[in-house]
Parts: C-alpha cells; sequence; structure tokens
C-alpha cells in the first residue's frame, strides 16, 4: 500500500511538470464536476453511461418520473497545454405519470437535457514548476503543507444549444414541466417555461491536492445566462485513491433558479481498468421532496492518446523503470528494518 501511494505520488508531480498530460486517464467522471486540468494536447477523450433516475412531487399529489437517461462528454486538448475544446450532452428517455387526476395520465418524455460546447483554459497551475519529492520517506511526501491549500483554477465558457426549443420535455430542468400549475386542470398536457434555443454558461474550477491521495474540486457555475431564467450552481467533490487502480469520492451540487431549486449528495467509485480506460459507478439523492430524486449511473471514460511529450520516450520509459526499482528497493528495506524493530521489541521483553 504504502508503495502504490508513494508511486502515485511520483506520476502526479511528474504529470504537474508536464502540466495538463498524465501517463493515465484524466477523467472528469464520476460524479459531476470538472477538473481544473484538460486532457493535454493531442488527446481525444471519451467519458459516456448511462443513468436511471425516479423522481416523485409532493407539490403535484405525487406525481411521478422515471427515466433512463446517456451521457456523453466529449473532451480534446489543443493547440496548448492548458486548452481543451470540450462537448457535454445528456438525452432522456422516460415516462411521467401524473397523480393529478384520475385515471392517471401517463406522457411519454424523450429529448436532450444537455448540448454544451465550451472551452476551458487553465488561469493558474501551482505545481507548474515542479514539487520536490523525497523518494526515501513516505510521511514527508503525505503530510499536510500550507500550500496545497493553493488550488489550480481553470475558466469554462460555453453556450447551450436547445435543440427542442419548440417542444423541450425538460425546459431549466424541471421534468414535470407538462403538468405545472393546473388551473381547473385546463392546463394539464401544454407547456410551462420555455427555453431558449441559445443560452451561455461560464464555469470557474478550482482543484487541490492534499495528502498524495486526496484531491478536493470545486465548480461554481453561472448558467442560462441570456435566458427569462439564469441560474447559479456549485459543486464540491471530495476524491480518495485508496490503491494504484481504486478511487472512491462525494459530491454535493447545490442548484438555485427561479426555475428549479435543489440540493443533491452523491457517491460512488471508479476502478482505473487500464491506462487509456476507467470504469465508474454512482448513486445519489436529493434533499427535497418537490421533486425527491433517486439516481444510480454506470459509465466509462476512454481515451485515444497522441500526445507528443518534448522529452525523448525512451529515456522518459527508462527514467520511470528506474524510479520505480528505487521504490521497491526502498520498500524492501523499510519491510526489513520493521521486522527488525519488532524482533527487538519481543527480545527486550523477554528479557
Amino acid at each position: 500500500m504504502r508503495f502504490g501511494i508513494l508511486l502515485g505520488v511520483i506520476l502526479f508531480v511528474n504529470f504537474k511538470v508536464t502540466a495538463q498530460y498524465t501517463d493515465q486517464i484524466n477523467s472528469n467522471r464520476p460524479g459531476e464536476s470538472i477538473g481544473a486540468f484538460s486532457v493535454g494536447t493531442g488527446v481525444v477523450q471519451f467519458e459516456t453511461g448511462t443513468e436511471y433516475r425516479k423522481y416523485k412531487h409532493k407539490g403535484y399529489n405525487n406525481s411521478e418520473a422515471s427515466a433512463g437517461v446517456g451521457f456523453l462528454s466529449l473532451r480534446w486538448g489543443f493547440l496548448k497545454e492548458e486548452l481543451e475544446l470540450t462537448y457535454e450532452g445528456s438525452y432522456l428517455l422516460g415516462k411521467l405519470k401524473s397523480k393529478l387526476i384520475e385515471p392517471n395520465p401517463v406522457y411519454d418524455q424523450k429529448g436532450f437535457l444537455r448540448n454544451f460546447i465550451g472551452i476551458k483554459y487553465l488561469v493558474y497551475d501551482p505545481f507548474k514548476n515542479g514539487q520536490e519529492i523525497n523518494v526515501f520517506s513516505w510521511d514527508a511526501n503525505n503530510k499536510f503543507r500550507l500550500r496545497d491549500l493553493i488550488p489550480a483554477v481553470s475558466v469554462t465558457v460555453g453556450a447551450n444549444f436547445n435543440l427542442d426549443e419548440e417542444t423541450k420535455l425538460a425546459p431549466y430542468d424541471d421534468l414535470f414541466n407538462l403538468i405545472h400549475r393546473p388551473i381547473l386542470y385546463q392546463n394539464l398536457g401544454d407547456r410551462g417555461a420555455v427555453e431558449p434555443f441559445l443560452s451561455y454558461r461560464g464555469t470557474v474550477a478550482t482543484q487541490s491536492h492534499f495528502f498524495g491521495t486526496w484531491v478536493f474540486v470545486t465548480n461554481f457555475s453561472y448558467n442560462r445566462i441570456a435566458s427569462d431564467f439564469p441560474e447559479f450552481s456549485y459543486i464540491l467533490t471530495l476524491t480518495h485513491t485508496f490503491s494504484p487502480k481504486w478511487s472512491v469520492y462525494m459530491e454535493t451540487q447545490g442548484v438555485s433558479g427561479d426555475v428549479y431549486v435543489d440540493q443533491i449528495l452523491r457517491t460512488g467509485a471508479a476502478f482505473l481498468f487500464t491506462d487509456d480506460i476507467q470504469i465508474e459507478g454512482t448513486v445519489g439523492i436529493n434533499t427535497k421532496d418537490s421533486p425527491s430524486l433517486f439516481s444510480i449511473n454506470a459509465g466509462v471514460s476512454y481515451r485515444l492518446d497522441f500526445h507528443k511529450d518534448n522529452r525523448n520516450p525512451k529515456d522518459a520509459k527508462e527514467s520511470n523503470k528506474v524510479l520505480k526499482k528505487e521504490l521497491k528497493d526502498q520498500e524492501k528495506q523499510f519491510r526489513k528494518a520493521e521486522k527488525a524493530q519488532k524482533k527487538a521489541r519481543r527480545r527486550a521483553r523477554r528479557n
């Protein structure tokens, strides 16, 4: 375990020296937040999956909505290490059951929930010039340092495209829009709020690293700018890597707008299948009943790596081999020293 964590610290620092690119896939999944760092130049990355959602709205006599959601994110690092072009999309297919009248009408729901195209730029990288690492001390590399409080900062700006402007099923993320505020039930099945074809979003993301195996990400977004109902949201994500292959996370997301207000909690895990493939799963709930939400999803991230390092690839490969060997030798020496100390303590107790 100590070897795996120490190796992760070394690889992390190596990644920072080269600004954005990592030897292993750098995914925004699991969770909804986006990290401060891009995928690196020459990298095309796909982050996709499916999610089941169940809603129940107390304000509409416990009317229910259930749906499957497919999501896709495309990320491309281009021109320079700090830049990334991003597409985020999600498509919903489900049913809305109204309990406002008898018999309960059921409405089919299908359409895009999100179509966003944006550009992310890394404004500040506290590790741009690298970080000193003591390859002989696990404690030295994993203790808390005040400079760890300084996060990397990026800005993402882009546009939302409402491809179903005339028939969008959930404008402003309101899946109960079809049964909005009934007046003598005359407007059941009619539309409530209408979302425009084009609006804008800006996001500030920060990313901090603690104790070698913890990552804290924050997102602050102003969304649907230039629409009738702009909204503010934030996401706080804490991730812990407890082995070279496994990580877990916890996340909270707050949304505040005139149409939709919510507080969502998520947790899940990710498994590094290969250096270019990550598998993940998440469950989520919210904290209100208008509507309540339960969700569960599974996804996979995959990258096409055409990144060209300024270093000689053979030299970098050999350097990594030497480093790994030194770490293994140091781990063996550490274990031998631990055994010797235990034997000495046992002898002391006998005497």
